[in-house]
């Protein structure tokens, strides 16, 4: 049974980092709706200041125990699996299949933050304001042009607790925040050169952003339960503003290659896009992508309450 549960465990770590991958899409929302996200703000939070204690005195087993170290070693694991395999595929499909790819996690996000949504019962004044607030924040984030930003430590610092902060929120993808704010070649081009400062700077400001906000966010779970959901699925719905599949290209950049790619983009119907830039809009494609991805989420639901009903029956047993 505990084989089965890493598994899928695992599994749903490569979703989440298969989703990273793609500027626009957060492993947070897979953690979301694949029922894991409060458990691993939790995990997360658990690496304090006893976690330190216990390993200054070489307490190991119990260190393991209190940041319920298998189920974060296995998420990762999966997290990095899919990071060095599957990436080559995602970015391999957003360059020939663009239309087919984003309306696949168009369906997905949007049937996700439906049935996020629906998990809030007792809608209120104060609920539905929060949603709104979580769709317009997540709207303006994804249409913000990309700006040109200090190449100092002080801001490759802030820039990895900014994106780890948006990685960790469903419908806001950390890789698209390091775009907005101009860091993403930066980081990029300080890996494949093994910058080791400038590395090891975004690095500690990852840790940093990611041990205090899932502690904020984890906090808000607790006490405003319906208000933190909504505000997250009001996420997840304003982020389908950078995922739509059809778009018009304003502006490029040239990257590190020499390459000229997309700097800024906006949204437009099928049928412009055919008149823009005299390429099949592949509207019938589209639409089997997006009813794929509502049928992924549907079918994880239906799962997870078969699951669970199973484990109850054998518990009354």
């Amino acid at each position: 049974m505990k084989i089965r549960k890493n598994l899928l465990l695992f599994l749903k770590g490569i979703g989440m980092g298969g989703a990273d991958v793609v500027p626009g899409v957060s492993g947070g929302t897979i953690a979301l709706i694949t029922g894991i996200y409060e458990e691993l703000l939790s995990s997360i939070k658990s690496i304090d200041i006893q976690a330190f204690q216990l390993l200054l005195k070489f307490r190991i087993a119990e260190l393991w125990k209190h940041i319920n170290g298998t189920f974060l070693l296995t998420l990762f694991a999966g997290i990095f699996f899919s990071l060095v395999t599957l990436s080559k595929l995602v970015v391999m499909a957003m360059e020939h299949f663009p239309i087919q790819l984003w309306s696949f996690f168009f369906g997905l996000i949007i049937i996700s933050a439906f049935m996020v949504a629906k998990e809030i019962k007792g809608w209120h004044f104060s609920t539905y304001l929060a949603f709104a607030l979580g769709t317009i924040i997540a709207w303006l984030i994804t249409s913000a042009a990309p700006s040109h930003t200090p190449d100092t430590e002080i801001f490759t610092f802030l820039a990895g607790l900014i994106a780890i902060c948006a990685m960790i929120l469903p419908g806001i993808s950390g890789s698209f925040i390091l775009v907005i704010m101009g860091k993403y070649e930066h980081i990029v081009n300080a890996l494949n050169n093994m910058d080791i400062i400038k590395l090891l700077t975004f690095a500690a400001g990852c840790v940093v952003g990611l041990l205090s906000f899932s502690r904020l966010v984890s906090w808000l779970l607790n006490r405003y339960h319906k208000l933190t959901i909504a505000v997250l699925s009001g996420f997840m719905l304003g982020s389908l503003n950078k995922i739509w599949p059809w778009k018009e290209t304003v502006s490029y950049y040239m990257d590190r290659h020499g390459i000229q790619k997309p700097l800024e983009q906006v949204n437009i119907s099928p049928a412009a896009y055919l008149d823009s830039s005299g390429q099949h809009p592949y509207l019938l494609q589209a639409i089997l992508f997006m009813a794929l991805g509502i049928g992924l989420v549907v079918g994880i639901e239906l799962l997870a309450k078969s699951s669970s009903k199973g484990t109850l029956k054998k518990e009354s047993a």
